[in-house]
């Protein structure tokens, strides 16, 4: 099973500003769906409340949601106390390709476990970030890279990036 992170990052690596994305990006969101439709995605529970409430849980995935809350209740979803508990209840489950899609301290336990990375790289400077993405370590090496310009539906030019575990 391919174990893979997926997230948008500003150019100072912040993910999110009051439990929020701080941009609006349809064709990244776009991606991100198309992307993780029909798997298994590992989120925290910070991440999972940041949902909006029609959304929750995310539809045509198996959404598992990490906390150390033993009573906590996240209707549609699997519940686990570690993101290892979570990723080999997707490897039961036959997943191909498991998804990490945050918040920042999930991305932080999950770097060691992932093989691949699809980084949104967004061209902004974001002021007032609370979640960061974590810094990379130095056996990812860049596969490939897409730039979308700024335009009428997107305020910043960004680029789809994939790394793999060198």
């Amino acid at each position: 099973m391919k174990i893979s992170m997926i997230a948008a990052m500003s150019s100072n690596r912040v993910i999110g500003i009051n439990n929020d994305l701080p941009w609006h990006l349809p064709d990244d969101m776009k991606y991100f769906m198309e992307t993780t439709k029909h798997h298994c995605v590992i989120m925290g529970r910070k991440n999972y409340e940041s949902l909006p409430p029609k959304f929750r849980p995310l539809p045509d995935r198996t959404n598992l949601v990490v906390t150390r809350q033993d009573e906590y209740s996240a209707p549609g979803c699997e519940r686990f106390d570690s993101i290892e508990a979570a990723v080999e209840y997707a490897r039961k489950a036959g997943e191909e390709e498991l998804f990490i899609i945050g918040g920042g301290q999930i991305y932080e336990l999950g770097q060691p476990l992932a093989d691949r990375i699809y980084l949104t790289e967004i061209d902004a400077h974001i002021e007032g970030g609370e979640v960061f993405f974590p810094e990379l370590t130095n056996d990812w090496v860049e596969q490939s890279r897409t730039h979308h310009a700024a335009d009428e539906r997107h305020k910043y030019a960004f680029d789809f990036v994939t790394y793999e575990r060198g």
